[in-house]
């Protein structure tokens, strides 16, 4: 993954292909704009090194970032799919709900589940009915995750998150197709999810 930081022009539209990551810092933005997602998928993080790159949030068309109510430091934006966004949109009182609270509350509540396996698979659960989509008898998510990346959102270790990923790829409830850059999952395994999206 790149990072990249950029002061913004009035009207721009700001493109990142998938793995470059683009730092939002809130000194370098007009007070009161925010960001609008045009098209794609990108992860929100903290790049404070105390964090270490902590996920707050996912990102897709039609949700806003409001930088100014995050991190003094800014927030850093990873592009999942190829993404694009408007850096001049002005949210109005009422409009729109805030993505980045909405996730972190969602990805708390996965933390805080009894066990691993219970949080991998309400994560993959909540990724899929929010980013995903049902594809006959399967749901697609149009990127992939890293196992260290699944295992800082779900609070283990990366070799527990490749073990229960391993495990669900046995019981042929995901699969990792090797033409396409997104996953496969079983709608059962979706449905069962320990939390409601």
């Amino acid at each position: 993954m790149s990072l990249r930081q950029r002061a913004f022009r009035s009207q721009a539209i700001v493109r990142l292909p998938v793995g470059q990551a683009l730092l939002i810092d809130p000194a370098l933005r007009p007070a009161g704009h925010t960001l609008e997602v045009l098209e794609g998928v990108a992860r929100v993080f903290c790049p404070c090194e105390e964090t270490g790159g902590m996920t707050l949030a996912f990102l897709q068309s039609g949700d806003y970032l409001c930088g100014d109510r995050l991190c003094s430091e800014g927030v850093c934006v990873e592009a999942l799919t190829p993404f694009s966004f408007r850096s001049d949109a002005e949210l109005q009182q009422g409009q729109g709900f805030d993505a980045v609270n909405e996730w972190t509350l969602q990805l708390l509540r996965i933390r805080h589940l009894g066990n691993a396996e219970q949080r991998l698979h309400a994560l993959l659960s909540l990724l899929v009915r929010r980013l995903g989509r049902r594809c006959g008898p399967w749901c697609d998510l149009p990127f992939r995750l890293t196992h260290d990346r699944i295992a800082e959102l779900i609070g283990t270790t990366r070799v527990t998150t490749t073990r229960l990923i391993s495990r669900i790829r046995q019981e042929q409830l995901l699969v990792v197709p090797r033409d396409q850059p997104g996953l496969r999952l079983a709608p059962a395994l979706v449905e069962s999810a320990p939390l409601a999206a």
